[in-house]
């Protein structure tokens, strides 16, 4: 640990003491210098919840003591055609949490007021760091889908994003099929919320899920591209893949099993803050929770590669 000096707020922003900050895969590539454009220094972290100590010059939403959360979506430039359309989260100059700013693996941020998200109260701050990020990309993506109370909407993989995207999709109300590799997954899927769990180990998912009539949407929070391209044809006619897990690899794609039923391939971003006030909300209403482990930031290092092993069940988060 290096003692910094505590952060000011310049005008339009405010300044953060972080009380958690959930740990995520896609920190690995702000280690590693891998985002382009990327400055260092830089302190990674963009699951963040913590308390308003002190806002800059021109903020007036927001004010000290008030329990906030920032998340991916670190600012927006107002100016460019998507702000001009009120679609910040394509933002062509958007700032990026922990990514092209400093995030909250600290005691303090400092946060665009644009960016902060008011936190619920019943809402403890370790559980609502990965809400911000995990959350925010499954619940969003899944109320933008087209799906309809009683669809049938399968979710690819039980893990970070999967065991969220559950949760989300049963409150919501749709028919919901966790899909994973092995049975060991089959108990916790149904656990929350899943009605039917395939094992795609053990039988062609795709055909199990058009024996259940096919799916109005695939959530695919999995980053297997070989997982994503099996499962595709469990889509009913204007099924949706709805990809928010993002594997490296290029996803084989049929332009048949598209054409023939109508079928959509589409990805999802996460959302501003306004997205991850409605995550929160609805999180809080509906019981909707992460699986966490806890470290405190003393322990960065071991918390860092807890969430790398892979083993982590299933979120990662740094308490102060």
């Amino acid at each position: 640990m290096v003692e910094r000096e505590i952060p000011q707020p310049a005008a339009g922003e405010v300044r953060i003491k972080v009380e958690a900050c959930g740990i995520c895969h896609s920190d690995a590539v702000v280690k590693a210098g891998q985002w382009p454009g990327l400055m260092f220094p830089r302190v990674p972290g963009h699951e963040v919840a913590g308390v308003i100590e002190e806002v800059g010059p021109g903020v007036t939403e927001w004010k000290k003591g008030e329990r906030v959360g920032v998340g991916w979506h670190g600012g927006h430039c107002f100016v460019c055609e998507s702000c001009r359309r009120g679609d910040f989260i394509t933002c062509v100059n958007e700032q990026i949490t922990g990514v092209t700013r400093d995030g909250g693996y600290a005691q303090y941020m400092i946060a665009r007021h644009e960016a902060v998200a008011s936190m619920p109260e019943g809402l403890d701050a370790e559980e609502a760091g990965p809400l911000l990020c995990a959350g925010i990309t499954t619940f969003n993506a899944l109320r933008h889908s087209g799906a309809r109370m009683g669809d049938l909407v399968a979710v690819q993989g039980v893990g970070g994003l999967g065991h969220l995207g559950i949760q989300f999709a049963a409150k919501a109300g749709y028919r919901t099929v966790g899909i994973g590799r092995g049975s060991e997954n089959a108990a916790l899927a149904k656990k929350l919320g899943a009605t039917e769990y395939i094992d795609s180990n053990a039988t062609n998912a795709a055909q199990a899920l058009r024996t259940m009539g096919g799916a109005r949407v695939i959530l695919a929070t999995a980053p297997s591209a070989k997982a994503m391209a099996e499962v595709l044809g469990g889509l009913g006619v204007d099924g949706k893949l709805l990809v928010v897990g993002v594997p490296l690899d290029p996803v084989p794609v049929s332009a048949v099993e598209l054409v023939l039923q109508r079928r959509d391939v589409k990805g999802w971003p996460s959302g501003t803050a306004v997205d991850s006030e409605d995550t929160l909300r609805f999180s809080v209403r509906t019981g909707v929770r992460p699986m966490i482990e806890k470290f405190p930031l003393k322990e960065v290092k071991k918390a860092y590669e807890r969430m790398e092993s892979g083993n982590a069940q299933f979120r990662v988060v740094l308490t102060l």
